[in-house]
């Protein structure tokens, strides 16, 4: 060969001072020495040559290196090199190195050959690593190394780093099991890499949350990281800037420019920047947005080219560009053609809509500043967004138009009403309504000019009479007007005809759920059920599906938990059936669930079906849970005598609770007062009580019967305290009102409360023989439909009413599933019962602390141990004591004489 050598081509690149270990990348390219090629594969910045260079260092093998450029697409320069970088690590081969010119293929292979066959004899095997093998565009040189590859001898195992997948006959390495490949997916850093990357190599000591954000916002884009770090480097704000950190930071721009960009064809730079405006790119789109032909091939070089797309299924249709390469290239658009982005997005705008894709269309649309165009895009959407209830994306849309736009479009304008009460935004919503409604009047005098008023769509705009009153039947209902409500429904009725399933069962539902907040049950039952049979024929599902909450919830007040939990099965039927499993109804279902389950003691169950709401809540990229499944979290704490764990959750109810057409008829504040009531703080109760005005005077309702028994609770409380026959007279006298309107209105639900409590006070004033009346009752109305908890969770006086009671006969077989609750059966233990298994040193410490106020993650500090530990071994705890709870362990701790 005659080529000169440049052996600084041939030296292993230095490890930083400061480096990120990668143990399970490393022990990725140990297990490939066993094959013969290692292909790592992915766009600049993924630190190729940084993670092969420091894995060569410590591999147990010589190492040959060979960095290649664009000079090495002359086949002899390339296998020149090729042979000086064997020689580094072996024995001279070729003898004097003249190994002949390769002109010819046949000359080409005559040179591997020897080289091959040099390598066949060498004692040590060896690597050697081709870094940068993208700039090879020879066909002469992929040949080579693929004829290389072919006859690889087992003393050799070759590595190449490349930004695209080379020439070579990769399926069949694949197939034949010879082929290892590290990609961009494993290149990227994890969570912990990027911790390591941030706080000990760069020196910054970010939060997780900081470096999570970061991590997420460069997808693991190691170049992406350390441009970040740089940026940070100096700045007082870090948090600010993590939050502002974008394509539009000058070092990534830099970065991307000079190492992608300016290495592109004209012709794929144009392509690059022009689709840049595109969430996700598929050959047809980006042909419509360019107006050029040939999309397809490109992104499909792009994506062999590890060109920072990654794509989105399975048949490489449709793609997306790296979130910062992205925003690079837009900034980039901008700059260089900056009159050209709105035609862009009207020409994808206009593909879209063609397609029947409004949200896309409309996006676009608005991203063109062509607010008349997703003005009619937006109205045309309408019934299919009102069936899907994606109200908060149609307020988006609408708040990106200018008002004016929105006032002179009658239809508009009630969708925007529609919108806001989907939004929790009832204030505004009148207003709208009022702007729709002077579109209606026809008199000369009313409006001026009705030339003005614009209308898409005709249909939707001759409901608007029946919509408007729907609209403000459903906000009076929100607000409490229940005469309003009640009123607007009717009007409803009259004005729509009998064919209109939609507006219909909608008013239907608002006359049943008028009938709930009023406490009349059956009728609300009847109505809700009727208008959701309207709004299901009327196609919206998922209306239908959240409807089911409100009859489960009807019929659970009513005390018929059976029929309620055959409500949520049809509900979950009715959501399987019409591909709506992970809509917001169906997640609501599950949490709704637990709490029945929690309410016959299966805890399990319960603590499983909240899991799977959240678990559906997060693969529906609805990552904060609601409400309602704070609430259910918390009740089961409770059940688990957990009250500090309970009543955070009920605080984080309490903050995410907004006002919606179900009567509140549970507030979250009085259970999270009957918490403190249970850890003894009944000065914070008795502050509740005079905070919502209660008295015992009250004129009772339905609305806040909840918030009365709640009353009566710390109002028993601070009899125990106190002993003042002034204020048991006043419980006892509150209770039997209570009772009266509960049964009157066929609420059993609270009934069976009411009646517990009535036992529990009379057993507090030492007259168990008037206390067992009441609960006689309580378990006649009980029994049948499974109650567990309402007793259970009363407690060890509830217990010892439930044994007096089964000395009486009293219903055996159910008292004695209930005692059973609270971890004993109808046969008090004594001492001398001998446990199965003794409980160790470490266990008996756990359990004595089981008595104090203590949290889990409390007492596993107090300990010294994980709180995986811990609870390790309250498990133990529960099952050598047959138990299911912090309370009933305690009682046994006392029982068996075990302190």
């Amino acid at each position: 060969m005659n080529a000169q050598i440049l052996t600084t081509k041939l030296y292993i690149p230095v490890s930083r001072s400061k480096t990120v270990p990668r143990p399970r990348l490393f022990e990725r390219l140990n297990e490939g020495l066993d094959r013969k090629l290692t292909l790592v594969s992915a766009s600049a910045g993924f630190g190729k040559t940084t993670l092969i260079g420091e894995w060569a260092a410590g591999c147990g093998r010589p190492v040959a290196w060979l960095s290649l450029d664009e000079r090495d697409n002359d086949a002899t320069r390339f296998l020149t090199h090729l042979v000086a970088a064997v020689n580094r690590v072996a024995e001279p081969i070729g003898g004097d190195g003249a190994l002949p010119r390769m002109s010819q293929p046949s000359s080409t292979e005559s040179a591997l050959t020897i080289l091959l066959n040099e390598v066949s004899s060498l004692p040590t095997p060896f690597v050697l690593v081709l870094d940068d093998f993208h700039v090879i565009r020879a066909k002469p040189i992929d040949d080579a190394v693929a004829f290389l590859l072919e006859h690889l001898p087992p003393q050799m195992h070759l590595i190449i780093a490349t930004r695209e997948d080379p020439q070579l006959p990769l399926s069949r390495l694949r197939v034949r099991g010879d082929l290892t490949e590290l990609r961009a997916a494993d290149l990227r850093f994890s969570a912990g890499e990027a911790a390591a990357f941030f706080n000990e190599a760069m020196g910054l000591a970010l939060s997780a949350d900081d470096i999570a954000a970061l991590e997420s916002r460069a997808e693991g884009w190691i170049a992406g990281l350390q441009l970040a770090a740089l940026s940070m480097r100096g700045r007082e704000d870090i948090p600010a800037f993590i939050r502002a950190f974008a394509g539009d930071n000058r070092y990534i721009i830099d970065y991307l420019v000079e190492e992608v960009l300016r290495r592109q064809p004209e012709s794929m730079r144009r392509f690059l920047l022009q689709t840049s405006i595109l969430e996700r790119l598929s050959g047809p789109l980006c042909d419509a947005v360019t107006g050029e032909g040939e999309s397809i091939a490109r992104l499909e070089a792009l994506e062999k080219g590890n060109f920072f797309v990654v794509p989105l299924d399975d048949r490489r249709e449709w793609y997306r560009y790296h979130h910062l390469f992205g925003e690079v290239l837009a900034v980039h658009l901008k700059a260089d053609q900056p009159d050209r982005a709105a035609e862009l997005h009207r020409r994808a705008s206009l593909w879209y809509e063609q397609r029947g894709s409004a949200a896309d269309a409309i996006r676009h649309a608005l991203a063109a500043g062509d607010v008349a165009r997703a003005a009619d895009l937006i109205e045309l959407a309408w019934p299919a967004m009102r069936r899907l209830r994606q109200g908060l994306a149609v307020l988006g849309w609408l708040r990106a138009l200018p008002d004016e736009l929105v006032r002179a479009r009658p239809v508009l304008s009630v969708e925007f009403a529609w919108a806001l009460m989907a939004g929790g935004e009832f204030a505004a919503v009148e207003e709208r309504l009022r702007d729709a409604e002077r579109w209606l009047e026809t008199t000369a005098s009313s409006h001026a000019s009705m030339a003005d008023r614009v209308v898409v769509d005709e249909e939707e705009f001759s409901h608007l009479p029946g919509t408007i009153a729907g609209y403000r039947a459903a906000r009076a209902q929100v607000l409490g007007d229940i005469p309003a409500a009640i009123q607007y429904a009717r009007r409803v009725l009259e004005l729509v005809p009998e064919g209109d399933h939609l507006r219909r069962g909608a008013a239907a539902a608002l006359l049943g759920l008028a009938a709930w907040t009023s406490g009349d049950l059956e009728t609300a039952y009847r109505m809700f059920d009727d208008g959701m049979a309207g709004v299901l024929l009327a196609g919206n599902i998922s209306d239908a599906i959240g409807g089911t909450i409100a009859l489960a919830d009807i019929r659970i007040a009513q005390g018929r938990l059976r029929q309620a939990m055959r409500v949520y099965e049809r509900g979950l039927e009715l959501a399987e059936a019409h591909g709506e499993r992970m809509s917001r109804g169906t997640i609501d279902i599950h949490v709704a669930m637990s709490e029945l389950s929690r309410e016959h003691n299966d805890l399990q169950a319960a603590a499983d079906r909240l899991l799977t709401g959240k678990e559906l809540s997060e693969r529906a990229l609805r990552p904060q849970v609601g409400s309602r499944w704070h609430v259910a979290m918390a009740r089961i704490a409770e059940a688990n005598e957990d009250l500090h764990g309970a009543l955070s959750h009920f605080q984080e109810a309490e903050r995410l609770y907004k006002g919606h057409f179900f009567p509140n008829v549970r507030p979250v504040s009085a259970m999270k007062t009957r918490v403190w009531l249970g850890m003894g703080k009944l000065d914070d109760a008795l502050d509740w009580v005079r905070e919502q005005g209660l008295s015992v005077e009250d004129e009772l309702s339905y609305l806040r019967e909840f918030e009365h028994v709640t009353l009566a609770r710390a109002l028993l409380a601070k009899y125990r305290r106190d002993r003042t026959d002034h204020s048991i007279s006043q419980v006892l006298g509150l209770l039997e009102r209570l009772l009266q309107a509960a049964e009157e209105g066929g609420r059993t639900g609270s009934a069976i409360e009411i009646l517990i409590l009535q036992a529990m006070a009379h057993d507090a004033q030492g007259n168990r023989l008037a206390a067992l009346g009441p609960l006689e009752r309580a378990l006649a109305f009980a029994e049948s439909e499974g109650y567990v908890r309402v007793f259970a969770d009363e407690g060890e006086p509830m217990a010892a009413l439930l044994e007096a009671a089964l000395k009486q006969g009293v219903s055996p077989g159910y008292i004695a599933r209930l005692l059973s609750a609270f971890g004993r059966d109808e046969r008090r233990a004594t001492p001398e019962q001998a446990l199965s298994e003794p409980l160790s040193d470490r266990e008996l410490e756990v359990l004595r602390l089981f008595r104090t106020e203590l949290s889990g993650p409390d007492m596993a500090r107090m300990l010294h141990i994980s709180l995986n530990t811990l609870r390790s071994h309250t498990k133990n705890i529960y099952s050598k004591l047959e138990v299911n709870n912090r309370r009933a362990a305690v009682r046994r701790l006392e029982e068996l004489e075990l302190d």
